[in-house]
């Protein structure tokens, strides 16, 4: 991956539908997503196709699903089949992983094995859909694995579009994905370099706490427009975390054009609109990479 030739780095993205076609998610709970978002029509992408939708917009994604199988009984798409898939296109892809904290033993193997085997770089959480809070000691000995590994973890924070509008939401609980729920995460394991995804409805204030008081937790901007952002997220980004925000769309379900032409509505600082879009992400994704300007 030439990360001097990006114009930007999508920090999230999702592989929705597997190459025997199985979805990542229930139906139920896929379509609530979609009437969340207004995406109904909008048809499930191949991994290659990502690719080819990123390369053609000279840009590069962090791919991933959530595997929620203990709370839902969905099977997930294989980790494994991800990276794969993501090798094909390494010049634009980069592989994540999930594994469900419920797994125990075995999810830390596997943990070790996706790192170590498959060049996954790191690991999604989504505490309400897979039913835990992330400060349960249940999933201690995988954040120290993925620590460990040098990896990333991702969380999911604030309120999901996936079971809204269905009876009880689906059983997906809010309560789980309160950003200052990884707060002790971050303290109980300090080299751990976590994001907190999406602007934090209705924790904003929480997530930004954490980023800021905490060295290594990010924030990624997905799954919202950015003239929806609140203005203290705006405001932080220009100062005090302008080195720790991400650029994240949540394709497909929103796309990058669509969040780029937004952001660039935004009121941010010049020099902060490259760090956003792509220095950020290449400097926490790629650690032993410094890009020209930093040279």
């Amino acid at each position: 991956m030439n990360l001097e030739q990006l114009v930007a780095l999508d920090v999230h993205t999702h592989a929705e539908v597997s190459r025997d076609g199985r979805g990542s998610l229930s139906p139920a709970l896929l379509g609530a997503s979609e009437d969340y978002f207004k995406a109904h029509g909008h048809r499930q992408p191949t991994i290659a196709e990502t690719a080819d939708y990123y390369r053609s917009r000279r840009m590069a994604a962090v791919v991933f699903t959530v595997d929620a199988e203990h709370a839902t009984g969905h099977p997930r798409i294989s980790n494994e089949e991800i990276a794969e898939d993501c090798a094909e296109h390494a010049d634009v892809l980069i592989p994540f992983a999930s594994i469900d904290p419920y797994r125990g033993r075995a999810g830390v193997r596997e943990a070790r094995r996706l790192v170590e085997e498959y060049g996954v770089r790191g690991f999604k959480f989504h505490p309400s859909i897979q039913g835990f809070a992330p400060d349960d000691r249940l999933a201690y000995p995988l954040y120290q694995a993925i620590e460990e590994l040098g990896a990333v973890a991702l969380f999911h924070t604030g309120q999901t579009g996936i079971g809204a509008g269905v009876r009880g939401g689906g059983g997906i609980r809010l309560k789980y994905s309160n950003p200052m729920l990884v707060d002790d995460v971050a303290v109980d394991f300090p080299d751990l370099r976590i994001i907190l995804a999406h602007p934090s409805f209705p924790w904003q204030d929480e997530a930004l706490a954490v980023a800021t008081h905490k060295e290594h937790v990010y924030i990624d901007l997905s799954g919202w427009s950015p003239k929806y952002f609140p203005p203290q997220l705006v405001r932080y980004a220009n100062s005090l975390l302008q080195e720790k925000v991400l650029f994240g769309s949540d394709y497909p379900v929103l796309t990058p054009d669509r969040w780029l032409a937004d952001f660039e509505k935004l009121e941010i600082k010049p020099a902060v609109r490259p760090k956003i879009l792509k220095t950020n992400a290449a400097r926490l994704l790629f650690p032993a990479h410094r890009t020209e300007n930093e040279k």
